[in-house]
C-alpha cells in the first residue's frame, strides 16, 4: 500500500510549544479573552472567567463556545484578542530552536504547523521566532469559516492530515503542550509527544506515550529524524 511508504509528517503546535510558557503570552491572552466575555456578554469579571474556562474545557477553545452559543463574530474576536497581543515585545528569535529544526532531515520527514489559533496569529509568532521558512505549511482554526473546528476534535486532526497530505495516522508525529490535544492525538494513533513546561507538575496519567520538558529532547524521542546526534544536556 502507498500509505505504508508515505513520508511522515511532523506536526508542531505553536503557542507555548515553539516558545516557552514563561513568556506569559497565554496569561495575557487569557486576560483579553475574559475582557471580551465581560464586554460582549455583559458579564462580571468572575462570571466571564468561569464561562471562559467552561468553554475551554468543553470545546478546546473559548471562541468555539462564543460562536456556538452567542453568535459572536470570530474574526472580530481574533482582532481584539490574539491580534491585540503585543507579541513583538515578547517573542524574540530563538537560535536554539532554529538549529534544532534545521537539523531535522527533510528527506525523512516533513514539517508542518498545527495550531488552534487563527492564521494571522500563527504566522506572526513563527515570523518573530524566525522559523517561518522551515515549515511546509500550517493547519489553523479557520475563524472565518461558517463552521470551524479546533483541537482536540477529530475533524481538526482529519483537516491537518488532509492539508498536509498524509493518509496514515502512523505517519503522523506530533508535539503539543496541551494535555487534551496530546491525549486525543495519541488515542487516534499519532506518534505523540506531550511537552510540559519546566514548572508543570507531572500529570496523574500521561497524555501520550512520550513526555518531555524541552523540544531539545525530541532528539532522543525520534532520533531517526535528526541529521546529527547532538547530545541533550
Amino acid at each position: 500500500m502507498a500509505e505504508e511508504n508515505e513520508k511522515p509528517v511532523f506536526f508542531f503546535d505553536i503557542d507555548n510549544c515553539l516558545y516557552p510558557k514563561s513568556t506569559k503570552v497565554a496569561h495575557m491572552m487569557s486576560e483579553l479573552i475574559d475582557k471580551y466575555f465581560e464586554t460582549h456578554l455583559s458579564l462580571s469579571q468572575k462570571d466571564a472567567n468561569a464561562l471562559h474556562f467552561k468553554y475551554y474545557r468543553e470545546y478546546g477553545l473559548a471562541i468555539e463556545g462564543l460562536v456556538r452559543h452567542h453568535k459572536v463574530d470570530a474574526l472580530d474576536y481574533n482582532r481584539k484578542v490574539d491580534d491585540a497581543l503585543p507579541l513583538e515585545d515578547i517573542i524574540k528569535p530563538n537560535p536554539e530552536l532554529r538549529k534544532l529544526l534545521e537539523d531535522i532531515d527533510r528527506s525523512k520527514v516533513r514539517l508542518w504547523l498545527f495550531t488552534n489559533a487563527y492564521i494571522t496569529h500563527g504566522k506572526r509568532v513563527i515570523k518573530l521566532l524566525e522559523v517561518d521558512d522551515l515549515f511546509e505549511g500550517i493547519t489553523y482554526c479557520d475563524y472565518g469559516s461558517d463552521q470551524f473546528y479546533c483541537k482536540p476534535h477529530v475533524e481538526m486532526f482529519d483537516k491537518a492530515m488532509q492539508e498536509a497530505g498524509v493518509k496514515s495516522n502512523k505517519s503522523c508525529f506530533f508535539v503539543d503542550d496541551s494535555y487534551i490535544n496530546s491525549k486525543a492525538a495519541h488515542a487516534r494513533g499519532w506518534n505523540t509527544v506531550h511537552l510540559l513546561d519546566e514548572s508543570d507538575p507531572d500529570p496523574a496519567h500521561p497524555a501520550a506515550k512520550y513526555q518531555i520538558r524541552s523540544l531539545i529532547e525530541l532528539r532522543h524521542v525520534f532520533p531517526q529524524f535528526f541529521k546529527s546526534t547532538a547530545t541533550v544536556e
